[in-house]
């Protein structure tokens, strides 16, 4: 089950409008300015997990319903396979997978990763910040993982829980490198 960008962003403007929220509250919401909302609602720029997240939480839905236009309907349990999770496109060149994107009234969000290996370890990494909490557990390679002024090498089985309010971004070194983000 893939997304267009286009959907996404028609879906969330539909759902503020029928909802009489202004862009000026979802901006807040979301802790983005009104103009960033904008150009989100309209399509113009790629929509963050974590903006997303925010401004369905504004809303009283799921993320998934502004993903996919359905409402996540199982509450006992949600079994998906590998390589069966919902594919999210963010960064380019890394793949995410959401593992219960059938699930309702989630308290987290688990999105497998795999980040390819950047052969330039020189170039500057791109840094995220959004609300909330993370961790990271590496199945598979090695991660350069950075948060604020601090570089960890992250191994298989290795596991980073942080603060994702500051800013942070991750590579993969010596090869490819899978891992299970859960955002809290």
């Amino acid at each position: 089950m893939k997304y267009d960008i286009k959907e996404v962003s028609s879906r969330l403007r539909a759902t503020r409008e029928s909802l009489e929220i202004s862009t000026k509250d979802m901006a807040a919401s979301a802790r983005i300015t009104e103009q960033e909302y904008i150009a989100y609602e309209s399509g113009e720029k790629d929509l963050s997990l974590s903006v997303l997240n925010a401004c369905a939480e504004a809303m009283g839905i799921e993320m998934i319903e502004l993903l996919t236009g359905t409402s996540p309907t199982l509450a006992t349990y949600s079994l998906v396979r590998k390589g069966e999770g919902l594919p999210i496109e963010r960064r380019i060149g890394f793949t995410y997978q959401h593992m219960a994107y059938l699930f309702k009234n989630k308290k987290i969000e688990p999105i497998m990763v795999h980040a390819p290996f950047e052969p330039d370890q020189s170039k500057p990494i791109a840094m995220s910040v959004h609300e909330g909490q993370e961790m990271n557990l590496i199945i598979k390679g090695k991660l350069k993982f950075v948060i604020n002024n601090n570089t960890e090498i992250l191994n298989e089985g290795d596991c980073v829980y942080f603060d994702s309010s500051n800013p942070h971004g991750m590579i993969a070194i010596e090869g490819d490198c899978d891992f299970l983000a859960i955002l809290i």
